[in-house]
């Protein structure tokens, strides 16, 4: 992979995960740092700017590994936590709330997977039901595993916490790593999908969709029970033609190994979306967003007839107890 600067935290100079990681990269410079914050936090950055030539930063995560999921994010559990091993995607999504929410588009990888597993372990000896951790909320679960090797590390752990459920969010086809092992029932692959066209105009630079409904039918073959994700959901057209959609979806992929099936809207935090607009300003998708954020008249209660009116037609095909609504 090539980048224009790594920077390394001075503490990890010799960490043998950091040195591995090194080698896989090509860089112009290589520059030592205190801490990531240095690089990674500074106020006087443009996103859009970095996004086009991204350096990649060593660091080691110290606290707050493990987080509480927001109440609404859950697939049916009653507790619920997110992790992130990386900050920043390598996708480049018009909706998505980290270029509202970070001043750099650097590529942060933390590299002391062994604390998030002990923090995972530690939440869950403390706790006699099953909980889940959602794997990809800052960054994409799969899409740099070539580089930093985490779920490889990762997955082989996991899959001994009997109590835990982990879910890996991606829009990545980079299955290699799930391939690995052999399925299990505390492990989801979950895989966000949108129609092609939504794709092209919102997905920069992600897979195509049939792409990736070819690396879930390639992981359900295997055994493995597969989540579908329309979160985003972004949809333009009339309820005909997303039935269509939807039939095309769910014949395309086995509806015995779906294990769950998410639908959701745009949702933002307002000073994210602020933001957004200032880094770009001729963006309609973002505009949009933010006009109807900001308009008197907006209601809030407009979006759950639709997200109603979605799960009604992905309920002909999957049983509405694996439906939910984030």
């Amino acid at each position: 992979m090539k980048i224009k600067n790594l920077y390394i935290e001075e503490e990890i100079l010799n960490n043998k995960r950091a040195l591995k990681i090194e080698k896989k990269l090509k860089y112009e410079n290589k520059i030592i740092c205190k801490s990531y914050k240095e690089i990674f936090n500074p106020k006087n950055q443009n996103f859009r700017i970095q996004k086009n030539e991204t350096s990649i930063i060593l660091a080691t995560k110290k606290k707050n590994l493990i987080l509480k999921a927001p109440k609404k994010f859950s697939i049916g559990l009653r507790e619920n936590y997110y992790f992130s091993h990386m900050l920043n995607c390598i996708y480049d999504c018009n909706y998505c709330f980290l270029q509202g929410m970070f001043n750099s588009a650097h590529y942060v990888i933390f590299v002391n997977y062994e604390d998030f597993f002990l923090n995972i372990k530690d939440i869950l000896n403390h706790k006699s039901r099953n909980i889940c951790f959602f794997s990809g909320y800052d960054c994409d679960s799969l899409a740099l595993e070539d580089i930093t090797g985490f779920m490889d590390f990762f997955l082989n752990k996991f899959i001994e916490l009997k109590n835990g459920i982990l879910e890996i969010r991606s829009k990545s086809t980079n299955i290699k790593s799930i391939k690995k092992i052999n399925p299990s029932s505390n492990i989801i692959p979950a895989f966000s999908l949108n129609p092609e066209y939504s794709i092209k105009s919102h997905e920069h630079n992600t897979p195509k969709l049939i792409n990736r409904l070819n690396a879930i039918r390639e992981l359900q073959n295997l055994g493995w029970n597969i989540g579908i994700r329309f979160d985003p959901f972004i949809w333009y057209g009339d309820l005909c033609d997303m039935s269509l959609f939807f039939r095309e979806i769910f014949s395309s992929v086995k509806k015995n190994k779906v294990h769950s099936v998410t639908i959701g809207n745009f949702r933002m935090a307002n000073n994210y979306l602020k933001r957004m607009v200032k880094i770009n300003p001729t963006n309609p998708y973002i505009l949009e967003k933010y006009i109807s954020e900001i308009l008197p008249n907006r209601i809030e209660n407009s979006i759950k007839p639709k997200m109603d009116k979605i799960k009604e037609k992905i309920s002909k095909f999957v049983d509405e107890s694996k439906i939910f609504v984030n």
